[in-house]
Order: structure tokens, then sequence, then C-alpha cells
């Protein structure tokens, strides 16, 4: 199976740390956060890696080039969300099932193991938390999506969709016809919800740890977490 990993993004609210460099590459023990990214693909066994990058993108170059990882970078042009950033994807990717990975995210080997499913479904990660209104939530009915809401402002549910997902080639199709949101993005939720009304998207709800690089405070608290599972991040 291959992988895309969204790598593009600036991360704002990282600033100052971001002002030089992508968010993926903050040095969390000593490494660039993207190595823990990349390291745990390899333990996968998934050898065809597609990076997403844009903003700063010679400072990936840079690191791909230092730590030797064997990977393909795909260029985002233009900044117009995550639907739009797997799109760059299509050639890489081809016929083939391929997990959507957010690179400022990390999930154990255990549970990206459960998504590594050759078949025409779409799966989503689910994990259950208590600041819902933070997420996107998803709806469930006998284990299939029902619809991805984002960021509701009253409680329809606690399962958080957590940043990545396995998915099949009919997802570029649905891209291609989403419009451009009020943000001026190509939200992949709205290809998402178009694949789970035709029944094609399931739900693997996270039994492991989640770490998430989204601000400041996060550092700190990811680099606990690493010190003290070196059976993980070997």
């Amino acid at each position: 199976m291959k992988a895309v990993v969204l790598a593009a993004g600036k991360g704002t609210r990282l600033m100052p740390l971001t002002e030089n460099k992508p968010k993926v590459l903050i040095e969390i023990n000593g490494k660039p956060f993207l190595w823990y990214v990349l390291n745990l693909f390899k333990k996968l066994g998934i050898k065809e890696i597609a990076l997403i990058v844009g903003y700063k993108k010679e400072k990936i170059q840079e690191f791909v080039a230092k730590y030797g990882f064997a990977v393909t970078l795909v260029e985002q042009k233009e900044q117009k969300g995550t639907g739009h950033a797997t799109l760059q994807a299509k050639e890489f990717v081809g016929d083939e099932n391929f997990i959507v990975y957010h690179g400022d995210g990390l999930w154990s080997e255990k549970d990206l193991q459960r998504f590594m499913v050759e078949d025409e479904f779409t799966y989503m990660a689910g994990k259950h938390v208590e600041d819902w209104q933070r997420y996107g939530i998803l709806l469930e009915e006998k284990g299939f999506l029902k619809e991805k809401v984002e960021k509701p402002q009253k409680f329809i549910g606690d399962l958080a969709w957590v940043g990545f997902f396995k998915t099949t080639p009919e997802i570029f199709v649905e891209l291609e016809k989403v419009k451009l949101s009020p943000r001026g993005e190509i939200e992949v939720t709205d290809a998402i919800n178009a694949l789970a009304k035709k029944k094609k998207v399931k739900i693997i709800s996270l039994q492991d740890y989640w770490l998430d690089l989204g601000a400041p405070e996060d550092i700190p608290k990811i680099e606990k977490f690493i010190k003290g599972h070196p059976e993980y991040f070997s």
C-alpha cells in the first residue's frame, strides 16, 4: 500500500517556530517530527511514500537528503486545503489503495496496521474525545460513516476524526467534483461525505495513542511521551 503524507502547511499556530521551516520539521527530542512519521511507515513496510510539500519545501528536501528517506516529493503550489493537497497525489497513487496521513500527527504502528485493508472501502480513523467541539465528528451507523460534521456547535457525538484515513482512487473522482468552500479550499470532508452517501466509508476506532503537533504547548507533551515509550520510537 502507498502513503500520502500532507506536509505543505505553514503551521501558523506554531509561529515563531515555523518562521523558517515547515511545522513537520519542528524538533522533538533532537529529531524533526517528520522523522518519527517516516520511521513509522518504514516499520509498517510501506515503501512508496509521497510527501505533499509547499511552504519551505526546500527544507524538506534537505531533510530527506540528510536522513536518506526514499520518498517522492510532490509540490502543492497553492494552499487550497487538504482535499486539494490530496489531489496532487493522483498520479503518484495510480490505481492503488493508499493512506492519507496528516504529517503533524503520530499514531501507533498497531492502529495503522488495521487500516492496511485492500478492498473497495474508505476507512476513517476515529477516537472518542472530550473536547469534541475542536474536531470533525464522525456520525456512525452500523459501522459505516453516515456523515462527517466539521466542528459542530452542539453535541452530536464525540467520535472525532483524528487526521488519517485509508482510501481508494475513487476519492479523486469525488475531489474533482468538490467546489471551493467559503474559505477558498477544496475540503476533503465534502469528498468523504459523497462517498459515505454511497455506503463506501467505514469507521475504525483507534485503540492506542494519538500525538498531535498543533500548538507550542504540545511539544513538551510529545517529547515526554516519546521518552517514556522507547519501544514505539526506536
